[in-house]
């Protein structure tokens, strides 16, 4: 599935905010339903200082 997802790591942000936001209760259920690995995708997103907040569900 990853070779869906942008490239670029500022589009892959809003994205996946955008996805949690709308469709999901958690960072979890989103990657079980996307078939992408959530240790990658928080790598991926580290690499730009942003990391998942639980209580906010989203990265910030």
């Amino acid at each position: 599935m990853w070779n869906e997802l942008p490239k670029d790591p500022m589009i892959l942000l809003s994205l996946v905010n955008t996805k949690l936001r709308n469709h999901y209760d958690s960072l979890d259920a989103f990657c079980q339903d996307m078939g992408i690995e959530k240790q990658e995708l928080t790598d991926r997103l580290g690499q730009i200082d942003y990391e998942y907040m639980e209580e906010r569900n989203q990265f910030v």
